[in-house]
């Protein structure tokens, strides 16, 4: 199988390291020249695009490609992808699966409810009102194209060299607390199985929220982190007290519990870290360069 991915970051690569030998092909794009020396010498074929500029080979790649996994984000209420590409993608004679990597975020605040895929969206900030409109560009190429368009929400990122260990091991680790938030987390391998079993059994216009099985409160996660490496915890912030980011204070805007029943339903897929004490467990053991206090 020919895989093209447009935006070789985080959670691609992760997929990637898991599941490379399961592609015959693997190209996809940087938006440096840096980047895309760094995925040459790891067997990747890289392209420049920065979301406006590309390198004007991607559109025969594009041709060639069975799936095409997208992880770009939306540039104000515009797909970049699609923008420039978007003949090109619904003309590639091999092509049968799309995956549109998205985020949990579109569902906005539900004073936290439960939600699940058939729960309407409504985004709380500008950021998911772009993504919730990118979804639904990619949706209606897919209506009528002869591949199947998969849209994955996905909960808080966490995996190698990215997570509440390595905070609080470097000391940068805050235990904000805002009464009744909750949030989902979900672990990159777990991001990975669910994206391999959708390619296996692609499903015409599917959105699956991809997150873990708990939803927690976010201070609870960094005093976890403590106890597993043998540290005090950080002292509790009141989240009007914090001194956090325009990007990090958004995130509490959004208060909800996602469901995650059909990517074991559909895709039968058991997650391996079905909590952010599996995950990181497991990712202690893996050693991460931590040690324990």
């Amino acid at each position: 199988m020919n895989l093209f991915v447009f935006g070789l970051g985080y959670s691609v690569r992760q997929f990637l390291s898991l599941y490379r030998e399961r592609f015959s092909a693997i190209a996809g794009t940087v938006r440096s020249p840096e980047k895309a020396r760094a995925m040459e010498a790891e067997g990747i074929e890289a392209y420049r695009f920065d979301g406006a500029d590309y390198d004007p080979g991607i559109p025969d790649r594009i041709a060639r490609a069975d799936a095409l996994l997208v992880s770009v984000p939306p540039v104000r209420e515009a797909d970049p992808v699609l923008e420039h590409f978007s003949d090109a993608i619904a003309s590639a004679p091999d092509l049968r699966w799309i995956g549109y990597l998205s985020t949990v975020g579109v569902y906005g605040h539900a004073d936290g409810a439960w939600v699940d895929e058939t729960t309407p969206p409504n985004p709380a900030t500008v950021r998911s009102h772009h993504r919730i409109a990118a979804e639904r560009q990619w949706l209606a190429l897919g209506e009528s194209a002869p591949f199947a368009v998969q849209i994955f929400r996905l909960a808080g990122i966490y995996g190698p060299g990215r997570n509440a260990l390595v905070k609080v091991a470097a000391g940068t680790a805050k235990r904000i607390v805002k009464p009744g938030q909750v949030f989902n987390r979900i672990h990159t391998t777990d991001i990975a199985q669910v994206l391999m079993a959708s390619i296996e059994r692609p499903s015409r216009n599917a959105i699956y929220n991809v997150a873990d099985d708990e939803p927690g409160p976010p201070q609870d996660v960094i005093a976890y982190a403590a106890h597993l490496l043998g540290r005090e915890p950080p002292p509790e912030v009141p989240f009007e007290e914090a001194d956090q980011t325009p990007m990090a204070r958004s995130f509490y805007s959004d208060n909800k519990r996602v469901r995650n029943t059909r990517i074991r339903t559909e895709l039968g897929v058991t997650l391996r870290y079905p909590t952010y004490r599996e995950g990181l467990q497991a990712l202690l053991e893996a050693c991460e360069g931590i040690t324990r206090g």
